[in-house]
């Protein structure tokens, strides 16, 4: 896994760009919530542990306040994390800033409890089969979403992830757009291309890679070089 020199942040629509210790984000004031969350998840990250989960507070370098809590209470909706606190579970404080309500975007439960649940965990699979992993996570904000709470948090439709391994030169990606709701279908039925989710968007994933090899890993809808055991 190529580390360090290699930025593979996404680009920000709103200029609001975060980082914390172990992820990055940028924040849409609009929509109350992050646009994208990115991190690399090293193999060594994958751990379980017994850390006591924390209070959802306020992430203090929003410079717009990110949305309190609160909003999601009695929504009928959960507090999702766009970063897992699973996939920071190597180190507490890591763990903790998985909780700031910066990283968290309305869920439905059974969506959240099971579908989005098997897609990080595949994910976790994946980071220690391929060696690491950047992940970029986040909900498709768009106009006209319903709200939840006074600040009026979005409640996005559909929520998608983005993959890259990088094994010696040889790169790969995948990306999955899946619906906030309840689903029992396999992973792979929700694979599409880097391409379709970055004209939903308006973000543009992996712009420092060379376009000759962005161009040919984001058009690609082909799974067969990912496990889905």
């Amino acid at each position: 896994m190529t580390g360090g020199n290699f930025d593979f942040l996404p680009t920000s629509t709103t200029n609001q760009i975060v980082n914390h210790s172990y992820y990055t984000l940028s924040y849409n004031e609009e929509f109350e919530q992050a646009e994208w969350v990115a991190y690399e998840l090293k193999k060594s990250h994958v751990q379980n542990s017994n850390f006591k989960r924390p209070y959802f507070i306020e992430d203090s370098k929003v410079t717009t306040g990110s949305a309190d809590w609160k909003n999601y209470k009695n929504s009928g909706y959960d507090k999702g994390h766009l970063c897992p606190a699973g996939d920071m579970a190597f180190d507490q404080n890591a763990y903790n800033d998985t909780f700031l309500t910066s990283n968290i975007s309305p869920q439905d439960h059974k969506f959240n409890e099971g579908v989005w649940n098997r897609l990080e965990q595949k994910v976790r699979y994946w980071a220690v089969k391929y060696d690491g992993l950047y992940v970029v996570t986040g909900g498709v904000l768009e106009s006209s979403l319903p709200t939840i709470g006074k600040e009026k948090v979005s409640v996005p439709k559909y929520f998608y992830k983005v993959l890259m391994s990088t094994v010696g030169n040889k790169s790969k990606m995948i990306a999955f757009l899946v619906p906030n709701e309840k689903s029992d279908k396999p992973l792979y039925e929700f694979v599409v291309s880097v391409d379709s989710i970055e004209k939903l968007t308006g973000i543009d994933f992996f712009p420092k890679l060379e376009d000759k090899v962005e161009d040919i890993l984001q058009r690609n809808t082909d799974y067969k070089d990912w496990s889905f055991k």
